[in-house]
């Protein structure tokens, strides 16, 4: 039961992510995000990658992989594109 829970929760809250991370991407517009806000939100994010290797949480390494990747193009056009 823990295992769809978690893969539910990774699905939902990845899905969530992915429509603003590709607006962001496809029209390089980063004006109106912080920067530390995301830079906080990958290092979060790392940590629950980590956390979901170290207890071989499948759901949880790879959807936090996907949201990672994400905000590090993110991270890195808003450091680029100011």
């Amino acid at each position: 039961m823990e295992l769809w829970v978690s893969a539910l929760a990774a699905l939902l809250t990845t899905a969530a992510f992915v429509p603003q991370a590709l607006h962001i991407i496809r029209h390089r517009e980063t004006k109106a995000i912080s920067l530390v806000m995301y830079v906080a939100f990958a290092s979060g994010v790392a940590l629950w990658l980590v956390f979901g290797v170290l207890i071989g949480n499948w759901a949880i390494i790879i959807s936090n992989a996907i949201t990672l990747a994400l905000t590090l193009a993110i991270v890195g056009m808003k450091i680029r594109y100011g």
